[in-house]
């Protein structure tokens, strides 16, 4: 047998602690990369030859590419970043409040609710309490046309 057998307290602590760091370093620069090249497809104001010669650039020549893209647009990348997140929470928050039916319309439960109020404390009829119910069920009520400015007609 004349290969050699390495094994792993041949291996110098230091060397771990090297290749460690190294494997790192290699990892960052892919996630650095990556960053860069969603940043470039991210960014609105560049042209689309702009973004063109930024990803050639990048891909081509990866270190010196990404040096000059973060020396020359990096204070923005994370203006971007940000800008797009809050897109992102604000389209998720519209989502969940159409999901809820938080439109700010009360519902025809809620103001039959509010019209039994105001007759117990006196303030309409049962005429008028009557009148207004039929037209909250009806859908010609409050409840149905809150943004609408025309009066029944029958008033």
């Amino acid at each position: 047998m004349s290969a050699q057998t390495y094994l792993a307290y041949d291996y110098p602590l230091l060397s771990v602690f090297w290749s460690m760091l190294l494997f790192f370093l290699w990892i960052m620069w892919f996630v650095l990369l990556f960053r860069i090249v969603f940043d470039i497809f991210r960014d609105d104001e560049l042209s689309g030859w702009a973004k063109t010669g930024w990803l050639v650039f990048t891909v081509l020549l990866p270190f010196l590419g990404v040096f000059v893209y973060v020396i020359a647009r990096g204070k923005n990348m994370g203006r971007r970043e940000i800008a797009q997140a809050r897109a992102q929470q604000d389209a998720f928050d519209a989502r969940i409040r159409e999901a809820a039916g938080g439109t700010g319309r009360p519902s025809s439960a809620d103001e039959l609710s509010k019209l039994s109020e105001i007759r117990a404390r006196g303030d309409i009829t049962d005429e008028e309490f009557r009148r207004a119910k039929e037209l909250v069920l009806t859908g010609h009520g409050p409840a149905e046309h809150a943004g609408s400015t025309t009066r029944n007609p029958g008033r």
